[in-house]
């Protein structure tokens, strides 16, 4: 018995959600770009979702895209962050003040 588009798409809002919220709420920068793959994998589910109900192909390549832009940003996001961690001893958001003057 196949899932309904709408549970998919619930789920798909509510992963995106808690996402969203850890995003926001969160100092820590590691919890942060977790918290923004935790959102990519959400519109991973939602594409895969709507390519199941429409029957296209076209939900998969977008998968697949976003898949790579989440492996782009886990590997510059990780490097800034251990660059960030070695010149300052930590990854608090509010204690890393580089960009300032």
């Amino acid at each position: 018995m196949p899932v309904p588009l709408a549970h998919v798409i619930a789920l798909s809002a509510i992963l995106f959600a808690i996402g969203t919220v850890g995003a926001l709420s969160r100092r820590n920068l590691v919890v942060i770009l977790m918290s923004i793959e935790l959102m990519l994998n959400a519109a991973n589910v939602a594409f895969l979702g709507f390519a199941r109900a429409w029957a296209s192909l076209d939900g998969h390549v977008m998968v697949l895209m976003v898949i790579v832009v989440a492996a782009a940003e886990v590997a510059v996001g990780l490097g800034i962050v251990i660059a960030l961690f070695r010149n300052r001893e930590s990854v608090d958001v509010e204690e890393v003040s580089l960009l300032k003057w």
